[in-house]
């Protein structure tokens, strides 16, 4: 069992993924740092200094904070629009750097500019044009 474990947790995709999990919380710490040092302030001064976080609706005892709800919503859009972004450039340097390099045209010695003449010539006679 300990060596069906070692081939599986030594796989090259397990080890990926386990990179890409890590980067991916330490990029959620950045991302939610951007939204809510720098993003949240810069929307609650366009709005008039409103923040979204603080309402809530009061019944009885029961308090409400329908607020941290949108703040949330607010946050995840955020979130997936920057996630979204860097997919997306990361995806457009990917397909630059695939894409194959024009080709020049080929240039032909004088030999084979003839040839080819005589090939066209031919390639006419035997067409009857």
């Amino acid at each position: 069992m300990w060596e069906d474990f070692k081939k599986f947790a030594l796989k090259g995709n397990v080890l990926d993924l386990a990179v890409a999990v890590v980067i991916g919380a330490a990029f959620g710490k950045v991302v939610t740092s951007l939204v809510e040092d720098i993003i949240m302030p810069v929307v609650g001064i366009l709005v008039g200094g409103i923040s979204v976080e603080n309402w809530s609706y009061t019944v009885n005892d029961v308090v409400l904070n329908y607020g941290l709800f949108i703040q949330s919503i607010i946050d995840f859009f955020i979130i997936a629009f920057s996630i979204f972004m860097v997919i997306r450039i990361f995806t457009t340097l990917k397909r630059k750097k695939d894409m194959p390099a024009e080709e020049e045209p080929e240039v032909l010695d004088k030999t084979q500019e003839i040839l080819v003449e005589i090939r066209d010539l031919l390639n006419k006679e035997k067409t009857g044009q």
